[in-house]
């Protein structure tokens, strides 16, 4: 999706080959509130969430990236029409880091709940593009799978994400195809917020690159 265009002088160019507006990521998570503000402006539906999210969370209220890791693979457990190895705790850590938006380390109700409906979305796209029922994304079902979800790639970027999220046949199970769009639908929000003008081009320096690449 990316090339580096110029490295110089700690400062980094980079720009988009791909139309970004071709791109929708989802909208990113609202700021925490005080629990007071929510009890008076949150909907039924929160409100349920909110008291199943104190379950799962505990006394903290958040999730750490090993109550992520258990309460999915507790839940996916439950579909046996999804083909997964389970979430790991790597990738469990990968997707805290990438909803983190206050870099707390774990979720908040905001950010899981973006993060749950993000991944109950992607499910149903998963399970419409997986057209012979065999529980995984095969290579050919990729490209469909992706661009429902919102974010139509290229060919040189598909080989790259077969190589990294998918197996030795080309087939990408649920774990890993959950993992893909959460990173890449988090790595897409970030280039249009620092996208200011909307062209397709933005600029860091070399510390602004690292924090948005090495806490991902």
């Amino acid at each position: 999706m990316f090339f580096l265009n110029k490295f110089v002088k700690g400062v980094v160019d980079v720009v988009s080959n791909i139309d970004p507006e071709q791109f929708t990521p989802s909208q990113p998570p609202p700021p925490r509130r005080p629990v007071a503000y929510a009890e008076q402006h949150e909907s039924d539906e929160e409100k349920q969430f909110r008291r199943v999210f104190q379950q799962l969370a505990g006394d903290d209220m958040e999730v750490s990236p090993a109550e992520l890791m258990n309460i999915l693979n507790r839940i996916i457990g439950k579909h046996a029409d999804l083909k997964t190895d389970g979430f790991t705790i790597e990738s469990c850590r990968s997707m805290v880091a990438v909803m983190d938006s206050d870099s707390t380390g774990k979720l908040g109700f905001h950010e899981f709940k973006h993060l749950w409906d993000n991944i109950k979305r992607w499910q149903g796209v998963y399970k419409t593009c997986d057209s012979d029922q065999s529980g995984v994304i095969s290579a050919s079902e990729l490209p469909g799978a992706f661009r429902k979800a919102g974010f139509p790639l290229n060919d040189q970027i598909f080989q790259m994400i077969i190589r990294r999220y998918s197996d030795e046949n080309g087939n990408m199970d649920f774990d890993n195809y959950i993992g893909c769009l959460v990173r890449l639908d988090a790595m897409c929000r970030a280039f249009k917020t620092l996208d200011k003008d909307n062209n397709g081009t933005i600029r860091v320096n070399v510390q602004e690159w690292l924090q948005l690449t090495m806490y991902s």
